[in-house]
């Protein structure tokens, strides 16, 4: 009708989304651990780091773009050259305002497992307790230690990295996301032909987000959730 209401229904439109499951203790008692966690001041010996990885699709140019001049912008051709599929694994502390990142052909246990060797090694070697917020992935466990260590160093590394999981359907609540999709917006967002451009290109985004302390300003509380997220909580009768 010409007359249409702005909220009629629009069947053909439709949006992917993460929908967390209503009325589940196990949703929320892991959601507020997090948010707990992420209220907690800042301790050299217990710092808390987000963690997580993002493949990306290498594409290249066939034929050279257009160059930018007075007047017209930069000109690329449609057609574009795969180059498979490569991942980015970050490694950010909020409030330090630190993050790191590697560029990996693959992501198993190995890699992550890596990952986790430099948190404890190379960044915190004087920390107790590396706590790492992580989603529930397969590979995200204390027994990637042990299948590419010996026994001895796996067990050093498993006292000292602590691992805090996101609720499933929640990876929403892991910090380091928002800082990928800032990562993504200011330098992904292109044609990337090969790892070795896109790690080029990564690292040096990185660099300068360290440089700059940049961080997530990050004010969503337990008490926040409880508010704009009841129908996540179950309904207990006392």
């Amino acid at each position: 009708e010409a007359h249409a209401q702005k909220n009629e229904l629009k069947p053909h439109l439709k949006r992917q989304w993460v929908i967390p499951p209503r009325k589940s203790a196990a949703f929320v008692w892991r959601m507020e651990e997090i948010l707990d966690l992420y209220e907690e001041p800042y301790d050299p010996l217990r710092p808390v780091v987000c963690f997580d990885e993002r493949p990306c699709q290498l594409i290249g140019d066939v034929r050279d773009p257009l160059p930018m001049k007075p007047g017209s912008i930069e000109c690329f051709d449609s057609e574009y050259e795969r180059g498979g599929v490569c991942w980015v694994l970050m490694s950010f502390e909020p409030l330090g305002g630190w993050r790191e990142l590697v560029v990996t052909e693959r992501r198993r246990k190995r890699e992550f497992a890596l990952a986790m060797r430099r948190l404890a090694v190379e960044q915190y070697p004087k920390a107790e307790k590396i706590r790492v917020v992580m989603d529930n992935l397969s590979t995200h466990s204390g027994a990637a230690f042990y299948e590419n260590f010996s026994a001895e160093d796996a067990r050093k590394l498993a006292r000292r990295i602590e691992f805090c999981y996101t609720p499933v359907h929640g990876s929403w609540l892991n910090m380091v996301e928002v800082e990928i999709s800032v990562l993504v917006r200011q330098c992904l967002k292109r044609r990337l032909p090969d790892m070795e451009m896109l790690e080029r290109e990564a690292t040096a985004w990185c660099t300068e987000r360290n440089r700059v302390g940049a961080s997530v300003d990050w004010r969503f509380k337990a008490e926040d959730a409880r508010i704009k997220l009841r129908s996540l909580y179950p309904s207990v009768k006392e």
